[in-house]
């Protein structure tokens, strides 16, 4: 009997051992959906019109290569974007959390949205730009940029999934990493510069709703450090509340129409010594309002 019984516990664990290797563990990477690369890039094209429509990114990176006279639209927010070896190419890229890169392109114009924007090894580019930090150029050169300019219905919401404030924009404030001595490797379009113009909007996407009006912009078009034309200046500051960013844009476009340059906004979380440096004596008037 003791026999017996050894042998059936054998078959037991035997048996245990069978539905363990027929049940795998699941772990949550195995049950992401899976991504199909193509999706998420465009590469080799020519003389073609081609995009993604909102929610067809979704967050993801997104890359772009070898085209050549081809007009390209993402009208989603993405993680990061890079851009190689792209000839007299139109993009216009919605919202990005990280960076784009440009490396080895020439002749393109383009229309862009993101926390950092880098460009090596390009000649001529063209770029309304809305920046959160610096914009950086290495070993390039005929580089013009200019302030974002761009509405279509989806985009506020874009920006808020790529975690970027439209207040936020260095779009002007350029480092170049690598000068050339006595000349100037990148520069302001014109202030008059019609968005239309250098990016216009495809007949293939008028479903997308696009509107390349000044006045319509989800970024505040701002003078940056253009040369100014007056030396009075004013700084505005709104604290944070239920309706920040709506009578923020109303009070720009009612001090612009009334004949003001807007130079630059930021969002920023201030603190008490941060107070007492901007509003001085009458700081403690306003630290109650920073804990809002």
């Amino acid at each position: 009997m003791g026999c017996f019984f050894s042998k059936k516990r054998k078959a037991q664990k035997d048996s245990r051992a069978e539905n363990n290797e027929e049940q795998p563990k699941q772990y949550s990477w195995d049950q992401r959906e899976k991504i199909d690369l193509k999706d998420y890039m465009f590469s080799g094209l020519k003389d073609e019109t081609v995009g993604r429509l909102p929610g067809k990114v979704a967050g993801q990176q997104f890359l772009i290569q070898d085209c050549e006279n081809c007009n390209i639209y993402i009208f989603d927010h993405s993680a990061t974007i890079t851009i190689d070896d792209c000839t007299n190419c139109i993009l216009f890229l919605g919202p990005v959390r990280g960076s784009v890169f440009f490396r080895n392109c020439r002749d393109c114009k383009c229309t862009l949205a993101c926390q950092q924007f880098r460009v090596r090894d390009c000649r001529k580019l063209e770029v309304f730009l809305c920046c959160a930090t610096q914009p950086i150029i290495e070993s390039s050169t005929n580089i013009k940029f200019g302030c974002f300019q761009w509405y279509y219905p989806e985009l506020a919401f874009q920006f808020k999934d790529a975690g970027l404030s439209i207040f936020n924009n260095s779009w002007s404030n350029v480092h170049d990493f690598t000068p050339v001595s006595g000349e100037l490797n990148w520069s302001l379009l014109p202030e008059d510069a019609v968005v239309q113009d250098y990016v216009p909007v495809p007949e293939e996407f008028k479903a997308v709703r696009v509107s390349t009006e000044a006045n319509r912009s989800i970024v505040p078009i701002s003078r940056g450090q253009r040369q100014k034309s007056s030396d009075e200046s004013c700084l505005v500051v709104l604290f944070a509340g239920d309706y920040t960013i709506a009578n923020a844009r109303k009070l720009i476009d009612e001090m612009v129409g009334k004949g003001f340059f807007l130079v630059q906004t930021k969002e920023v979380s201030m603190k008490p010594e941060d107070a007492q440096r901007v509003f001085r004596e009458k700081a403690p008037d306003f630290l109650p309002l920073l804990n809002k």
